[in-house]
C-alpha cells in the first residue's frame, strides 16, 4: 500500500481506493509512520542522559577523592584535570542537545538522532577514562623545603618526642610510623618536618629535608624525577638503575632528612637510587604506613605506632573545630560526650563531624546526629565519603575478595567486642572464605589472614582475641549497605517487621535479649545467606512459618539459646551448608535433615545430639557428607 499524505490512497494488489477518507487502519498507520522517528530520538536521548547520570557519579566520587587526598605541596594530575574538562565540555554538549529537541520538526529528528548516538559513544569513552586506579593528585616539586600549613594536633606529644630523639640520634637511621588510617601519621609528620626546617636555621644538622608522598600508585621512575627535582638535578639518564646511580651519587654528598608518606607495598631502596641511612652519612629516613609489614620489609630499624586520642584529647580537638561556644549550652553536654565516643579517637572522624556541627545550637539537632552516628545512617552532611572513602583505601588494598569478606565478616559482632580468634576462624570456614583443604590447613590460612588484617590495621590485637575498631566497623556496614542488617548487642527484644528483610543477604541479632519469634514473621528474603541468632539466651519457641522463605541460607547459628525444639521447616532449607547448635541444653527436637544435601556441619553436642529421638531420621548418606 502507498501512502500519499493529502492526496488518495491507490490500491497496489487489489486494494479497495479510498478517495478522500482514510479508513482507521490507514489512519493509525500514518501515524505509527510520523512517530516513529519521534520515538528513536526519546530512545536514543534516555539513553544518552542515562549515561550522562552515570558520568557525573564518577565525576562527584572523583572531585570527592581530589578533596581528600588535596594537601598542601600537592597538585591535580594533569591527566585528571584534562579529564575534568571533558566532562565539562560534554555536559554542555548535551545541554545544548536538549535545548534543541524542545523545538524540532520531525523532519529533523533524524539527523539530531544521528548527533545523540554520537555523543552517547562519546560519553562511553570518557565514562572509561575516568575509571582512574591510582591517586589523583601529585606533589609540587615547586614547594619542596617550604613549611606546610599545619593542621591542629592534639595530643600525641609522645610519638612526636620519639620521632625526634631517633632524628637526632645517631643509633638509628630510619624509622617507620604505623597506624590505621586517618589516624593522624602524615599531621605528626607535618609537624616534624617544619620544626626540622626551623632547626636547620639555627643549627644546620641537615642540609635538606625532602618529602614525598608515595600513595597507592607508587612508581619508581616517578619517585626518582621526583627527588631529582627536590635536588634540582636535570637530564637524568633513563636507563633505572643509570637514574639510581645519579641520584644515589647525589644524596650521598649531603646530609639530608628524606620523608616518605603514605607507603603502601615494600620496595628496594638502592633501586631508587636511596642509600641505607647508616652512622657514616648521617643521614636520615622516614617513613608513614598503614602496614607493620611494609615497614619491616625496607628495613626500618625502629617502628612507633600510633593509637587513637584519648576521650580528653578527642574532646580538645573536638572543640578546637566546633569553639567552646557550644560548652556554654548545658544540654548538649552529654550529647557531646556520646558524639565523641563514636568517633573512638579518630582524629579524622572528629575533625569532619566537628566541622558539619559547627556553630548548631540546637540540641535537636545534636540528638538526631547522634542517632544517625549510632545507626550507620549516611546522611550527616555528607560525613560519609569524608569520613569512609580514606579508610576504604586500606580494605580496597586487601584486594583477594575472600580476605575481604573474612575483614566484613567481623561487623556482624557487637560494637567493641572481642572476637575469638578460633571462632572467627570456624564461621569463615561455615562460609566458605578459606576455600577447601584439611582442618589444619583452613586454620593456619585463617590465622594467617587474621595477621595480615591485624598488621594492615583494620582489626586490632586485644589479648589473644582481636577486636574491630568503630569506625573500621562502621565503615564496614557502610561497604555493605544494604545487604548486611546488624542489631548485634543492642538489647534487642523483637526483631525487626519483615519489610526490613527484603534485600539482606546477611543478618545479626546475635547476643540479645530475643525470647520467641512469633507466626507474624515470616520475611520473604530470597537472598538471605547467614542468619546468626547465637547468644540470646532468652530465645526459646521459633515459628514454623519463620524460615519459610529462606531459600539460599547457608549458614544457620542458634548457638546458646533456649531453644527446645527446631521447626520442621528447617528441613526445607535445602542450600543449608552450616547448622551450629553448640551450647543448646534445652534441645529436645531436630526434624529430619535428609533433604539438607548441602549440610557439610551440624555443630551439636553429643547428649543433645542422643535426646533429640527425631535426629535419626537424618541419612546415612547425609552424615557421611558431613566435615565435621
Amino acid at each position: 500500500m502507498v501512502v500519499r499524505v493529502g492526496g488518495n490512497m491507490h490500491p497496489s494488489s487489489g486494494n479497495v481506493t479510498t478517495c478522500g477518507h482514510s479508513s482507521p487502519l490507514m489512519k493509525r498507520s500514518l501515524r505509527e509512520l510520523l512517530l516513529l522517528p519521534h520515538r528513536k530520538l526519546e530512545r536514543r536521548l534516555n539513553d544518552l542522559l542515562a549515561k550522562q547520570r552515570q558520568l557525573n557519579a564518577i565525576k562527584s566520587d572523583v572531585e570527592m577523592k581530589i578533596k581528600i587526598e588535596l594537601r598542601l605541596g600537592r597538585c591535580v594530575r594533569q591527566e585528571v584535570e584534562n579529564w575534568l574538562l571533558d566532562v565539562q565540555t560534554i555536559n554542555g554538549k548535551i545541554q545544548s542537545i536538549d535545548e534543541r529537541t524542545q523545538n524540532l520538526s520531525c523532519f529533523s529528528r533524524g539527523h539530531l538522532g544521528k548527533q545523540v548516538s554520537q555523543t552517547v559513544e562519546e560519553v562511553k569513552e570518557i565514562i572509561e577514562q575516568g575509571r582512574f586506579t591510582g591517586a589523583l593528585v601529585i606533589d609540587d616539586p615547586s614547594t619542596a623545603g617550604v613549611p606546610f600549613q599545619l593542621e591542629h594536633l592534639e595530643g600525641e606529644t609522645a610519638v612526636i618526642a620519639d620521632i625526634w630523639k631517633h632524628l637526632m640520634s645517631d643509633e638509628i637511621g630510619m624509622v617507620g610510623v604505623c597506624g590505621m588510617g586517618e589516624i593522624g601519621k602524615t599531621t605528626i609528620m607535618k609537624h616534624i618536618h617544619n620544626k626540622l626546617l626551623e632547626e636547620t636555621k639555627t643549627k644546620p644538622l641537615f642540609e635538606k629535608i625532602i618529602w614525598f608522598t608515595v600513595s597507592q600508585d607508587f612508581n619508581i621512575t616517578r619517585l626518582q624525577q621526583d627527588i631529582a627535582d627536590a635536588m634540582n638535578i636535570e637530564d637524568l639518564p633513563k636507563p633505572e638503575q643509570k637514574r639510581a646511580a645519579v641520584l644515589r651519587n647525589e644524596l650521598r654528598q649531603i646530609r639530608h632528612v628524606l620523608i616518605l608518606d603514605d607507603v603502601w607495598e615494600g620496595f628496594v631502596l638502592e633501586k631508587v637510587g636511596i642509600s641505607i641511612p647508616i652512622f657514616s652519612n648521617g643521614s636520615r629516613l622516614v617513613l608513614t604506613s598503614r602496614s607493620k609489614v611494609v615497614c619491616r620489609s625496607i628495613s626500618c630499624c625502629e617502628i612507633i605506632e600510633v593509637s587513637p586520642l584519648s576521650n580528653e584529647e578527642s574532646m580538645n580537638l573536638f572543640l578546637a573545630h566546633t569553639g567552646r561556644g557550644i560548652l556554654k549550652v548545658p544540654s548538649l553536654e552529654e550529647i557531646l560526650g556520646d558524639i565523641i565516643e563514636e568517633c573512638d579517637g579518630l582524629p579524622l572522624a572528629i575533625a569532619v563531624i566537628a566541622g558539619s556541627m559547627k556553630g548548631i545550637y540546637d540540641v535537636v539537632d545534636w540528638r538526631n546526629a547522634l542517632t544517625e552516628l549510632g545507626d550507620h545512617i549516611t546522611s550527616v552532611k555528607g560525613t560519609d565519603k569524608e569520613i569512609y572513602g580514606p579508610l576504604k583505601f586500606s580494605f580496597d588494598r586487601l584486594e583477594d575478595s575472600n580476605i575481604q569478606n573474612c575483614f566484613l565478616y567481623c561487623s556482624l559482632y557487637p560494637e567493641d567486642c572481642r572476637i575469638p580468634r578460633v571462632e572467627l576462624i570456624e564461621y569463615w570456614i561455615d562460609e566458605g572464605f578459606l576455600e577447601r583443604g584439611s582442618r589444619q590447613q583452613l586454620h593456619d590460612r585463617g590465622h594467617t589472614i587474621l595477621n595480615r588484617l591485624v598488621n594492615n590495621y583494620l582489626l586490632e590485637m586485644a589479648g589473644d582475641d582481636v577486636k574491630m575498631h568503630d569506625l573500621m566497623r562502621d565503615m564496614a556496614l557502610y561497604i555493605k549497605h544494604p545487604y548486611f542488617m546488624v542489631k548485634a548487642g543492642t538489647g534487642l527484644k523483637d526483631l525487626p517487621s519483615k519489610q526490613k528483610w527484603k534485600d539482606v543477604k546477611k543478618v545479626s541479632f546475635m547476643m540479645n535479649m530475643v525470647s520467641e519469634i512469633p507466626p507474624s514473621l515470616s520475611p520473604n528474603c530470597q537472598n538471605l545467606s547467614t542468619l546468626l541468632l547465637q547468644n540470646n539466651e532468652s530465645l526459646k519457641r521459633i515459628s514454623e512459618s519463620f524460615f519459610q522463605h529462606m531459600h539460599s541460607l547457608s549458614v544457620l547459628n542458634l548457638s546458646y539459646t533456649s531453644i527446645e525444639q527446631l521447626p520442621n521447616s528447617v528441613s526445607n532449607l535445602e542450600t543449608l551448608n552450616a547448622l551450629v547448635l553448640r551450647g543448646c541444653k534445652e534441645l529436645r527436637y531436630v526434624p529430619s535433615l535428609e533433604k539438607l544435601k548441602a549440610l557439610r556441619k551440624l555443630d551439636l553436642q553429643v547428649q543433645v545430639l542422643k535426646r533429640c529421638l527425631k535426629v535419626g531420621n537424618v541419612g546415612k548418606s547425609n552424615v557421611s557428607q558431613l566435615m565435621y
